[in-house]
């Protein structure tokens, strides 16, 4: 019988996650209420059990008295010699207790705990388990409809994917495959409830980790993520390592790794950037595929001049807007986009360029590969203070 209960509970620990140690405490406390229903109490109760052959054994503490009045913890002096030959008045005596003589509501009341202990265990390993996954993607398998969401099986546990969360005009038939974004993961007395998202801007980090192995190792960082889920995604990219091109590490031979992204976002377009510290540079990368001529960003300000080729200016705007706003979410500025035409008219033109010559003169710019180039004036003022000690100098030694 005991190499049956170990089996039982490998077969449990196996199945339901639950260790074989937790199972056999829920055991303990089964008997331990199986003695309290059957005698009353269970203070001097003590069940041990052996992990390793399953054998365990039931006593009570009793006190040696010369009339018993709670039989539950006393016991005569002649009953009490039986166990100790040596026992005297007031001792005490461990009294061994069959556990089969219990009745039937103790036991069924055993059988409950054990149950209860074991779907307790049950759900908190499961909760564990996805839990660890939060802000990570899993796949689950569509299992049905449930009014406007969906509930997906990940295996040991459903997970819900609401309207809130589902991306517009995305639809699934069940039994299919999905990958899903943990949001939440909440621990209730019917199990773990797990929220999920299809249209979170991590998921698409995430599934850029797991293709290509320069993001997942820490190689290309994915500096920041705008998107709006089934259209459009931009990313910003950076390599710690100068022989590696970010860019081209995210897209892959022939388009390979970012076409299997697009796939599992279903055709959503992600445009992949070059990151930079220089916030013109970064924002004219954020507005690609759109050529710009110039652009004055005011760190400050969070805000950005921006002038494009006229031909150009439907594309750097996008279709409703679309482009400059991904832009602007991706690099936290507001920016301001003008045709040439439009910056000539109203002065702008003229007045960037204007700035942005001073600028260079006055503090030095980055050129066109972000290279930053000192500014001459700098240099000049640096010479005219060499020739003007060289020059007192040569005073003093004449007045001497």
């Amino acid at each position: 019988m005991n190499k049956e209960l170990l089996d039982a509970l490998t077969l449990l620990e196996e199945e339901k996650g639950i260790s074989k140690e937790v199972l056999l405490d829920s055991i303990r406390q089964s008997l331990e209420q199986a003695c309290k229903a059957n005698f009353g109490k269970s203070d001097n109760i003590d069940v041990d059990i052996d992990p390793e052959t399953g054998d365990f054994k039931v006593e009570a503490q009793k006190e040696v008295v010369e009339d018993v009045m709670d039989p539950a913890l006393q016991i005569t002096l002649e009953e009490a010699r039986r166990i100790d030959p040596n026992i005297e008045m007031g001792g005490i005596v461990t009294v061994d207790i069959n556990s089969r003589e219990f009745g039937r509501i103790a036991t069924q009341n055993a059988k409950n705990v054990i149950l209860q202990r074991i779907r307790e265990e049950e759900r908190n390993a499961v909760y564990n388990q996805y839990n660890n996954k939060v802000h990570q993607i899993v796949t689950g398998v569509i299992q049905r409809k449930q009014g406007s969401s969906y509930v997906i099986n990940l295996g040991k546990t459903d997970a819900l994917l609401s309207e809130n969360e589902q991306v517009r005009g995305e639809s699934f038939r069940t039994s299919e495959r999905v990958k899903v974004y943990v949001v939440e993961v909440r621990n209730s007395p019917k199990g773990a409830k797990i929220l999920v998202s299809r249209t979170h801007p991590e998921l698409v980090r995430k599934l850029f980790e797991s293709e290509v192995a320069e993001v997942a190792q820490g190689i290309v960082e994915i500096k920041g993520i705008s998107r709006e889920p089934g259209s459009r995604s931009k990313i910003s990219v950076a390599s710690a390592d100068p022989d590696v091109d970010p860019v081209g590490a995210c897209v892959g031979m022939n388009g390979s790794r970012v076409n299997a992204v697009v796939t599992e976002l279903r055709g959503e377009k992600i445009d992949i950037i070059a990151w930079d510290e220089n916030p013109a540079i970064l924002i004219e990368n954020a507005l690609s595929p759109a050529k710009v001529i110039s652009v004055l960003a005011d760190p400050d300000e969070r805000s950005a001049k921006v002038i494009v080729p006229d031909y150009q200016l439907s594309l750097a705007i996008g279709k409703e807007g679309q482009n400059a706003r991904l832009a602007a979410r991706l690099t936290g500025y507001k920016i301001d986009i003008k045709s040439e035409t439009q910056a000539r008219e109203s002065g702008e033109f003229d007045e960037m360029f204007a700035e942005e010559e001073y600028a260079e003169e006055e503090y030095g710019y980055y050129d066109e590969n972000g290279e930053y180039v000192e500014a001459e004036y700098a240099d000049e003022e640096y010479a005219e203070e060499e020739y003007d000690e060289s020059y007192e100098g040569s005073e003093g030694e004449a007045e001497e």
